[in-house]
């Protein structure tokens, strides 16, 4: 299993997350941006710069990413093409995306698009708090724990702030 994130939107909180689960488990970890992003010096993690453009980053991932792989992303399209080539989609606040509930929030994401294109000011998500940090290291821990076949002896605990 190999982890890759969609680092454009990703909150630095939780990349500083995975890359203290990435340096705990020796787990590969690759991150994906149209801009540079800084990543610590360690020989498992990597950071790959696409050109500028709409999902340039979320092809890049699918391209590279194979089954069993678990893509980081708030980005729903992304999410469903990673499970449509049967990897695992998990978005920084700990929700896991399923087959039992991608159409739902693919369904919800057109709607809320067709409300914003008709003028209406739907409000963006709201700010990641210290519970969906914890949601988030939590479903890490498990995922990485079953991977690795062993349970963790170690939370993968959030940042404080």
């Amino acid at each position: 299993m190999k982890i890759w994130v969609d680092a454009d939107a990703c909150p630095v909180v939780i990349k500083e997350i995975l890359f203290n689960a990435a340096e705990r488990t020796g787990v590969e970890l690759t991150l994906v941006a149209n801009q540079p992003v800084r990543i610590p010096g360690a020989v498992n993690i990597h950071f790959v710069q696409v050109g500028a453009g709409l999902d340039v980053a979320d092809n890049e991932i699918v391209k590279q990413m194979t089954a069993g792989d678990l893509i980081i992303t708030a980005d729903i399209p992304l999410a469903a093409e990673v499970i449509a080539k049967e990897g695992i989609a998990l978005n920084p606040r700990g929700e896991l995306y399923t087959d039992d509930n991608i159409r739902a929030r693919l369904s919800m994401r057109d709607f809320m698009d067709s409300l914003r294109s008709s003028g209406i000011d739907t409000g963006g998500p709201p700010v990641l708090n210290q519970n969906d940090r914890k949601a988030f290291a939590g479903q890490l821990d498990k995922m990485l724990a079953a991977y690795t076949g062993k349970k963790s002896s170690r939370k993968i605990k959030p940042p404080p702030w």
